[in-house]
């Protein structure tokens, strides 16, 4: 369900590959959610958020790092995007993951898909222009 299209390639191998990562963490998400056999998903998504919290961090940090590099005039925008997205992830209110997991897997699926697809098709394909 979660592949890198063609669409969100921007052009600049370095932050495409680490957005292919992004899609992988993602369908990793979509198919612990689906997983039917699978009763107690606590520590897979625990682990499954971890992830996504550490790799953005550094995925974040190697695009900034890229755009200072071009001396990207958006910037300051794409770094409060960022900021918000790392906020986001923590302010994400688990409490209800040992009852509802399936419902928190949801919630994250959700947040990560807007995410992907507004970022990466408003935002991060302009630095590759």
């Amino acid at each position: 369900m979660y592949e890198m299209k063609d669409e969100y390639l921007t052009g600049i191998e370095s932050i495409d590959n680490e957005h292919r990562k992004l899609f992988e963490i993602a369908e990793e998400t979509y198919q612990l959610r689906n997983n039917d056999f699978l009763v107690d998903k606590y520590d897979q998504v625990t682990a499954v958020l971890n992830e996504l919290r550490d790799y953005t961090k550094t995925h974040f940090e190697h695009e900034e790092a890229y755009m200072e590099s071009i001396e990207y005039k958006r910037m300051f925008t794409q770094k409060v995007q960022h900021n918000a997205f790392i906020e986001k992830l923590e302010e994400m209110d688990f409490e209800n993951l040992d009852e509802n997991s399936d419902q928190v897997i949801d919630e994250i699926l959700e947040f990560l898909t807007n995410w992907l697809i507004n970022h990466i098709l408003g935002n991060d394909k302009k630095i590759g222009k």
